[in-house]
């Protein structure tokens, strides 16, 4: 039997993929050496690119407001670290039994810088990570969202990703057009509580090119980002609202970068202060510290603007979204204000 791209597909999916796409190594060239996968693998041919879905059922409790724990679980830390990585590891164990070499590689930071420099002359240093969303427009899969976020036809921005790499020449998935799923709405500006992607008249823009293509996406404010994402927010944040009643820190007046915006999260997750009878806990944040201990990560705005809003935004990008029985907001949305007050909006 021969190794080919459909069998790779099929047996991925067997094991719990729910997209697979495959690029040829050439569709990175132009990328910033410590994000090239051909660093880590230099004879790869090939790329394949593995989605799971996030099921939209993830969002329920922060859309209520009545629990968090799901998003951290279901959608982000687990997901990427339980969840995929099955797939991504029976496909890896498949494709070397027919000879080839297979390289799972893990979904880190494409923005960390490296730990240390080159092992070896004209190479970058430890550790090369590969920008996991680029290499799922490079496989076909979908295209890169104005605010950042993986789209696909299939499930609009409700996936993560993982990547292996192989030696084995596997026929290509055509690239999408650029913005045939996001339709360039702005619905993501307009509910990010961070207030962190740009409008799309503002001129921020990140471009780049995959072969004959062009993809484009807002300049995110990763710092901003960050802050929000992991709960130093007080317009996505319950918990930030009542650990720091006094706190007044609003994120569109902040200027960190997205390092900065990490080293404030989760110094202040991860800490500890004297139990008193106003904060009884011993926990800098209570829910942050629970989190953080249980599953190694925190996550807290529920993506309200980048997913959220997206998947009920219509057209391709919403398209998933419709064929559910029900829609998925169904009264007005809770918000908090830079003070931590609760409201809504229609």
């Amino acid at each position: 039997m021969t190794l080919t791209a459909e069998a790779v597909k099929r047996y991925a999916k067997e094991r719990g993929a729910d997209l697979v796409g495959i690029a040829n190594v050439e569709r990175f060239e132009g990328a910033p050496e410590q994000m090239d996968p051909r660093w880590i693998y230099p004879e790869a041919r090939s790329a394949i690119v593995i989605a799971r879905r996030i099921p939209r059922g993830v969002y329920r409790g922060i859309e209520e407001g009545t629990h968090w724990s799901n998003y951290t679980f279901y959608g982000y830390n687990r997901l990427n670290t339980w969840f995929m990585p099955k797939a991504q590891y029976e496909a890896a164990c498949f494709i070397e039994d027919f000879g080839f070499e297979a390289v799972p590689v893990y979904p880190g930071v494409p923005e960390a810088q490296p730990r240390m420099g080159p092992l070896r002359e004209g190479q970058p240093g430890p550790d090369v990570f590969p920008a996991i969303r680029i290499a799922g427009v490079a496989a076909g899969i979908g295209e890169i969202g104005w605010s950042k976020v993986f789209l696909s036809r299939e499930f609009g921005p409700r996936q993560r990703l993982c990547m292996i790499l192989t030696d084995a020449e596997l026929e290509p998935d055509p690239l999408l057009e650029p913005n045939s799923i996001c339709n360039l709405c702005m619905r993501c500006v307009d509910e990010c509580p961070g207030h962190c992607i740009p409008h799309i008249r503002e001129g921020k823009v990140v471009e780049i090119q995959i072969e004959d293509r062009t993809y484009r996406w807002g300049d995110v404010d990763m710092g901003g980002c960050t802050l929000t994402h992991h709960g130093m927010n007080k317009e996505a944040s319950p918990f930030l609202a009542k650990d720091f009643p006094g706190l007044r820190m609003d994120v569109r007046e902040q200027r960190m970068s997205e390092e900065e915006a990490y080293k404030l999260c989760y110094t202040v997750a991860g800490g500890t202060w004297r139990a008193t009878a106003e904060f009884p806990s011993g926990n800098v944040v209570d829910y942050y510290r629970t989190m953080l201990r249980s599953t190694g990560y925190f996550a807290v705005c529920g993506a309200r603007g980048c997913i959220r809003a997206c998947f009920m935004s219509g057209g391709e990008a919403g398209a998933a979204d419709e064929r559910f029985h029900n829609r998925f907001r169904k009264k007005p949305m809770w918000t908090l204000s830079p003070e931590g007050e609760v409201g809504e909006k229609d």
